[in-house]
């Protein structure tokens, strides 16, 4: 019997527009021949289920279950493609943990952890992992422009600590630009973070782990047409990505290894993505661990899916049946 599929998208960000693209995807690729997969829609209090003939049903959250022309379907598994909250943050997952269905993604603890930009540098920090210097605050706390200047320098980043898709965020260059920076990050989160610039080349590796074994994805190079690689460069076509990156062997390999290590550090599940820049004298700088990566037809994942000779279809099929021979 085929298993029911949730792809859980949207959610309460800015990011909801790109998850749904990444759900469109997912759900084009998604097995049909194991599975009954549909869309599920969250946005505040709102889950609905889109069916196949346009319309939407309700979500009965005692069971995360849909009825539809007199028929109820209970779900099998959640695919988590919700970027930002409640998807990437670990409330969607203590809800389905609560429930005791599988999911795509990483358990409540390291899918908060990731999430929180701040408190994900400070901890990998701890273990070794080289990131940038940066500076934490709060909405309606009070700040010295002086003193994050003289804690992180310029030009700087100004950015949500639970953001994606660069909402929110500013490269500062000048005093002048921070107060309208800070209160821009504010519109999008209560928290922000002020982190020093890194001048060197970006590039982004995906990762994933089944019983099966790992999966090193190739690395990709991104070269922003812009001033950094914001959401226009992200979705808009305004970068040159290049897989496999122009990187030496030996570099590709230590970046590979290092996925792989803040993978297990961290206990994460399912499709990971992480960002690194490489600055002068081959220091490789951890930027950021995505969770639930980007699944658009532009994201780097299903490219470096492809780029390893590898077919999604399979990819996703790994993870959701891995889930259950875990449980």
């Amino acid at each position: 019997m085929k298993r029911n599929i949730a792809i859980v998208a949207g959610g309460d960000s800015s990011e909801n527009p790109v998850s749904l693209r990444s759900a469109a995807t997912i759900l084009e690729y998604m097995d049909k021949n194991l599975y009954n997969p549909y869309i599920v829609e969250l946005e505040g209090k709102r889950w609905e289920a889109r069916l196949s003939d346009g319309s939407k049903a309700g979500i009965d959250l005692n069971d995360f279950s849909f009825t539809a022309n007199g028929e109820k379907t209970v779900f099998d598994y959640a695919y988590i493609i919700i970027h930002g909250t409640p998807g990437e943050n670990g409330v969607l997952e203590g809800y389905l943990r609560l429930m005791r269905i599988p999911f795509s993604t990483c358990d409540v603890l390291a899918s908060a952890l990731t999430f929180n930009k701040y408190i994900l540098n400070k901890t990998l920090k701890s273990f070794g992992v080289n990131v940038a210097e940066s500076y934490r605050l709060r909405k309606g706390e009070a700040y010295d422009a002086e003193q994050i200047i003289a804690t992180v320098g310029l030009p700087c980043f100004i950015k949500p600590t639970d953001g994606g898709s660069s909402f929110g965020t500013t490269k500062v260059k000048s005093r002048e630009q921070i107060d309208k920076a800070i209160a821009d990050a504010f519109k999008e989160n209560g928290e922000i973070m002020i982190e020093s610039f890194m001048q060197g080349t970006e590039v982004t590796n995906g990762y994933f782990k089944t019983r099966k074994g790992e999966v090193k994805l190739p690395i990709t190079e991104v070269v922003p047409k812009n001033d950094f690689f914001d959401y226009d460069a992200k979705y808009n076509g305004a970068v040159q990505e290049i897989t496999p990156a122009r990187i030496p062997d030996g570099m590709r390999d230590t970046i590979q290894a290092m996925t792989a290590r803040i993978y297990d550090l961290l206990g994460c599940k399912g499709i990971i993505r992480n960002d690194y820049i490489i600055t002068e004298g081959n220091r490789i700088n951890l930027l950021e661990v995505n969770t639930t990566p980007g699944m658009t037809a532009t994201s780097f994942i299903p490219q470096q899916i492809k780029a390893a000779g590898l077919s999604l279809t399979d990819v996703l099929t790994d993870i959701i049946e891995d889930s259950f021979q875990a449980s």
